[in-house]
């Protein structure tokens, strides 16, 4: 291999990890804004029910405990530890879902025939939260009320949708 070959490898190499380390921030970014949209859209409605950190002690616990420990959320206390280490939780899932949607894009932006495939995933991904919730949670579904935790995971994902808009503006799911 010649010297110009070289250099040039070099290059592509050094671009390909200039993108995927720019499509990981893009998810981080995302992840986190999808994150604290349903946190503080949750936070918002246990204001106004005059329970403060009320869903993250439901989740938290839920998470932490065992679902045997709902037995009568509303008795539920709010626990300082609780609340925070759901609230990392659920970050960290929020940045991982942030990240592979990130990677899905940067696929997508190479070949726009999966970008359809990407939105039909999403659909999945979200009605299979929700009926997994259903069978596996329905506990904290009913301490929550399903259609707020509908409501706001797709809060949370139009967040994170609009945010991956503005960066990839020359996008389209349609092939």
């Amino acid at each position: 291999m010649d010297a110009h070959s070289q250099s040039f490898a070099s290059v592509q190499t050094e671009n390909r990890t200039i993108d995927t380390a720019r499509l990981y921030q893009e998810g981080f970014v995302a992840g986190t804004l999808g994150a604290a949209t349903i946190a503080i859209w949750f936070l918002i409605l246990d204001l106004l029910k005059g329970r403060p950190l009320f869903t993250p002690t439901v989740l938290g616990t839920a998470l932490f405990k065992g679902m045997g420990e709902l037995a009568a959320p509303e008795s539920l206390a709010v626990s300082v530890d609780t609340v925070v280490g759901f609230t990392f939780v659920h970050w960290l899932v929020f940045v991982a879902v942030g990240c592979i949607a990130s990677r899905l894009l940067g696929l997508a932006e190479r070949n726009a025939n999966i970008g359809f495939g990407i939105l039909l995933l999403f659909v999945v991904f979200e009605f299979g939260f929700m009926g997994g919730a259903t069978l596996f949670a329905e506990p904290v579904l009913q301490a929550l009320a399903w259609p707020t935790v509908l409501l706001g995971n797709l809060f949370a994902a139009s967040a994170m949708a609009l945010y991956f808009w503005r960066r990839h503006p020359q996008m389209s799911i349609w092939p």
